[in-house]
């Protein structure tokens, strides 16, 4: 049975039930799969309905957050409770921690290193995590992930620049030592 028979199906029983917000809800899913098929003009799959209902999921959320912070409680709840239901239709969502292996194996894939690879990682990134993940957290752990592989880069290189400056007596406070002046005096130069 394809993910949009059992909506229909779905509707069906939760109006034999007395299921009001259910039926409301899944008629709300039904009818962004139908106007998209007009739109596309074909038949949408599985994969296109379950986007559309990740996408009426985000919608629900964003209006969470906006009620909250307008005081407006009931109405939040309200949301969750459709959210509730349309995340019956969505495949398993990845954790946090199934995320941050994705991006561990996306880093290696890739080469990221820095932030300027977010873009690419992310290309990565997205046919795994599609429809499993919040693209928004995945993209809050790719760039904590980016700046701690970016962090340790310049840690690294930063211990290795120093190393020889230890060596040689060379680096700020050497060039005082050695030229009885001011720090960025040349030695010998007369001042």
């Amino acid at each position: 049975m394809s993910l949009r028979d059992r909506i229909q199906t779905d509707i069906t029983a939760a109006m034999r039930s007395g299921d009001s917000l259910r039926r409301d809800v899944l008629r709300m899913a039904q009818n962004s799969i139908q106007s998209v098929e007009k739109r596309d003009r074909r038949e949408i799959g599985d994969d296109d309905v379950t986007a559309i209902v990740t996408r009426e999921v985000k919608t629900r959320r964003e209006s969470v957050e906006a009620f909250r912070k307008g005081g407006r409680e009931d109405l939040a709840t309200k949301e969750e409770a459709e959210i509730a239901i349309l995340t019956e239709y969505l495949p398993e969502q990845l954790d946090d921690t199934a995320i941050q292996t994705l991006v561990g194996e996306a880093l290696a894939a890739t080469g990221a290193s820095s932030a300027r690879d977010l873009g690419k990682v992310m290309g990565w990134l997205s046919p795994k995590t599609r429809s499993r993940a919040d693209g928004r957290r995945v993209s809050e752990l790719v760039a904590q992930a980016l700046a701690r592989a970016d962090l340790a880069g310049h840690d690294a290189t930063n211990a290795e620049e120093a190393a020889p400056q230890r060596r040689r007596g060379t680096g700020v406070g050497a060039e005082v030592a050695d030229s009885g002046g001011e720090p960025g005096d040349r030695a010998g130069e007369a001042g």
